[in-house]
């Protein structure tokens, strides 16, 4: 084959991808410049291209007069609970599906896939009404079970695939040498499946973290996460655009780190997931 020259790769290969990732950075890039342009600013003469124009007065306001680090702190709690049930549910039943055969296991792997071609909005009503029967509405607990079952489902089958392809002579080999069936998930299993956990981990608290429809009908005064705290800065008559941005990015924030952080987990999980021999 002929090498391509280096004109011909700039031309078919970096200046496409670099034009798709303006593209694509573009909006985020506006709003936070939007963040960071005074409201007089704003109105006067629209978002500040230059750094001399630029103020933290959004952010400040953000915090001083609303109440966006308690909706934080509710988002974070929910998110995290999320992910814990998730992963403590999805790993046990992915195990059980990929390590037995049992009478219905086929239909119950359809049924999970089934139950995410339904739109979210159809389960609020029938789990209003159940939260309500148990007066949970308005908690922690109650949108920690509604996200739960969108993302367990989906959990349980990334998680499927990662443990099936796991020798099942492993945990053979582990429950020979006295472990039980627990201890052979916890000691062989988990190590190796590390990498799919993590990614699973991200998923559910992404997902978690920007839901919005369970969150506004399942919570209320006491539990108000994000999503629903940045609808609450639009108001009736006008939009304080850059109080709204800043909340976005404010907002933004703790699952674009998160996803940096373990990035690099990932990478390593990739390696710890290696038999010795």
């Amino acid at each position: 084959m002929i090498k391509p020259t280096k004109l011909r790769r700039i031309l078919t290969t970096d200046i496409p991808v670099l034009l798709i990732v303006l593209f694509a950075m573009a909006p985020f890039a506006w709003m936070v410049l939007t963040s960071l342009t005074p409201t007089a600013t704003l109105s006067a003469s629209g978002v500040s291209l230059s750094p001399a124009g630029w103020s933290l007065d959004n952010y400040i306001r953000l915090i001083e007069q609303t109440s966006f680090l308690r909706n934080m702190l509710d988002s974070l709690i929910i998110a995290g609970g999320t992910v814990v049930l998730g992963l403590l549910v999805a790993v046990t039943a992915a195990y059980a599906f990929s390590r037995f055969r049992f009478a219905g296991r086929k239909p119950l792997m359809l049924q999970f896939l089934l139950i995410n071609m339904f739109p979210v909005v159809l389960l609020i009503l029938p789990l209003f009404v159940l939260m309500r029967k148990f007066n949970i509405l308005d908690t922690h607990f109650a949108l920690i079970l509604a996200n739960a079952t969108v993302a367990i489902p989906f959990a349980i089958w990334m998680l499927t695939s990662y443990i099936g392809a796991i020798p099942k002579s492993l945990d053979e080999a582990a429950m020979t040498d006295g472990c039980s069936r627990l201890a052979a998930l916890w000691r062989v299993v988990l190590p190796l499946t590390m990498p799919g956990i993590i990614s699973t981990g991200i998923y559910i608290f992404i997902t978690a973290w920007n839901e919005y429809l369970y969150a506004l009908t399942l919570g209320g005064r006491n539990v108000r996460p994000v999503t629903v705290a940045i609808q609450t800065l639009i108001g009736e008559y006008q939009i304080e655009w850059g109080l709204l941005a800043a909340g976005a990015v404010v907002g933004a924030l703790p699952a674009t780190v998160l996803f940096l952080l373990v990035q690099r987990r990932l990478i390593g999980g990739l390696t710890q997931g290696a038999v010795k021999g």
